[in-house]
């Protein structure tokens, strides 16, 4: 094929009287090829045609294009490889060539997809977006990968988080109702993933949670589910999940208690709701006052986002969740069907007559757990003292305490588990240790001094300053033996 310089040549010289013979001679060009481009009157673009090779692979394409269409019904984890479908030709179809030439149609078919338009959504004011993400957090000194749960307002753009160990309807619906409580009021429409805990759309029937439905009740709003794999129909909350894991959770955030990290991560908003709309720019907060007046009441009583189950004890009174995470009862209760409910953080274990027996932080994840509240063994240790120094209740007594029952004779000992029992009744488990552990110091603990301390330990704290109390630092000398407290 000759250039356009070329054929412009040829016919110029043509155009000035020369023969074929005489372009020939100049050009060195077949005369076939001169008469061609003489005669030519059409020099038009033309669409240009991609020219295809035969290949080895050419019969089977059908097959594959069969194979990889039914792929589209099956799990993403049982589709057809490359090397699946190469393998399959070699076994069933008689194919002789490479694997990277199955290997590159294969690649080829799968992006071959055609495009979607992406549709511009209007969003009304109040309506809300939900989903999930994960962040790593330091709880009590260990780093831990943990869920958050963001709701978004497309209109104004503003957003809200809330941080907890798993993504069930407990955790969805404690996550909502912090999050009204803090704006205000409820969203009238609420747009979910399809992958939550609290509901799922199968065809155009959506199976709802019964802890969510009780709370979408109370709380008058309604829910939409996003088609399965459709996560466009809820762009604004996924852009928000990462935007709140990029600013909120970085550099990796720690705390001791997630219920008191929550109350402080609701005002983090009011940092993104300072800059302005990245369309209409009109500050988010201005635009989220728009979002409120569109919001409904919150109800007159707040939802108790828990659901029950009955659990039966194992021979030492553990409960089993999950087939990994074990929660103290009391030995008492081995063998015995108690009820267990069931909150976002925490479990409460009941009796068969709905008497509370312990609560216990709830634990998330695939590693074992063994929850204890040796509070609940006190009455067991009582019926058998000689048990106190293989018992668990030891292994969680402060050293100072522990030596000084480790030194007393068997009724003195019995004495002291009764004092830290009644302590623990009245005050709690933790309390009541410590403010025996404090009268260790005289060298004797008895019920009056104990209880005088544990009422200061929850009351004016033992370190708070005079001005916040009245002064006790006499008292407290008397009490630890004449040296008064810090």
């Amino acid at each position: 094929m000759l250039k356009m310089s070329q054929v412009n040549y040829i016919r110029d010289l043509h155009n000035s009287g020369c023969r074929i013979s005489e372009i020939t001679r100049e050009t060195g060009i077949d005369p076939k090829t001169i008469r061609k481009y003489i005669s030519k009157d059409d020099f038009s673009q033309k669409p240009p045609i991609k020219t295809t090779h035969q290949s080895i692979l050419d019969e089977h394409k059908q097959t594959i294009d069969a194979w990889l269409e039914e792929d589209k019904k099956s799990w993403y984890k049982q589709k057809h490889t490359a090397k699946r479908v190469y393998d399959r030709l070699v076994a069933e179809c008689g194919y002789s060539g490479s694997y990277s030439v199955v290997q590159r149609y294969v690649k080829k078919m799968r992006e071959h997809v055609s495009p979607k338009a992406s549709l511009e959504l209007i969003w009304a004011p109040g309506t809300a977006q939900v989903d999930f993400g994960d962040a790593d957090f330091i709880v009590k000194g260990e780093k831990t990968r943990l869920k958050y749960l963001v709701v978004s307002f497309p209109y104004s753009n503003d957003s809200f988080c809330q941080v907890f160990g798993g993504e069930n309807a407990e955790c969805v619906c404690q996550g909502l109702k912090d999050i009204f409580d803090y704006i205000g009021g409820v969203p009238p429409l609420l747009i979910f993933d399809n992958a939550t805990g609290i509901g799922r759309r199968i065809g155009n029937v959506v199976h709802e949670n019964k802890v969510f439905t009780g709370f979408k009740a109370q709380y008058g709003f309604q829910a939409r589910f996003c088609n399965p794999y459709a996560g466009y129909e809820k762009g604004h909350v996924e852009s928000k999940v990462a935007y709140n894991r990029k600013n909120l959770f970085v550099p990796i955030q720690s705390f001791n208690d997630i219920i008191e990290y929550n109350q402080k991560l609701l005002d983090k908003h009011k940092i993104k709701a300072r800059e302005k709309h990245y369309k209409k720019q009109v500050p988010i907060h201005e635009l989220f006052e728009d979002d409120k007046k569109a919001f409904r009441n919150l109800p007159i009583k707040p939802f108790e986002a828990r659901h029950y189950d009955w659990y039966k004890a194992d021979g030492y009174g553990k409960i089993c969740i999950d087939g990994k995470h074990y929660y103290s009862t009391s030995p008492e209760y081995a063998k015995q069907e108690l009820m267990v409910g069931f909150y976002a953080h925490t479990i409460e274990i009941l009796d068969a007559n709905g008497k509370i027996i312990v609560n216990h932080p709830r634990q998330y994840g695939d590693v074992r757990t063994d929850t204890c509240d040796y509070s609940t063994s006190l009455a067991v240790l009582l019926k058998n003292v000689g048990a106190w120094h293989n018992s668990g209740v030891r292994a969680d007594t402060p050293d100072v305490l522990k030596e000084y029952m480790d030194n007393l004779p068997k009724d003195k000992l019995k004495d002291c588990l009764r004092i830290m029992r009644d302590l623990t009744e009245k005050f709690g488990y933790n309390v009541a240790v410590e403010a025996m552990e404090k009268t260790c110091r005289n060298g004797n603990v008895n019920i009056c001094d104990a209880s005088v301390l544990a009422d200061r330990i929850l009351g004016y704290g033992l370190d708070t300053p005079p001005t916040a109390g009245p002064e006790l630092e006499s008292y407290d000398a008397l009490l630890l033996g004449g040296d008064a407290l810090c």
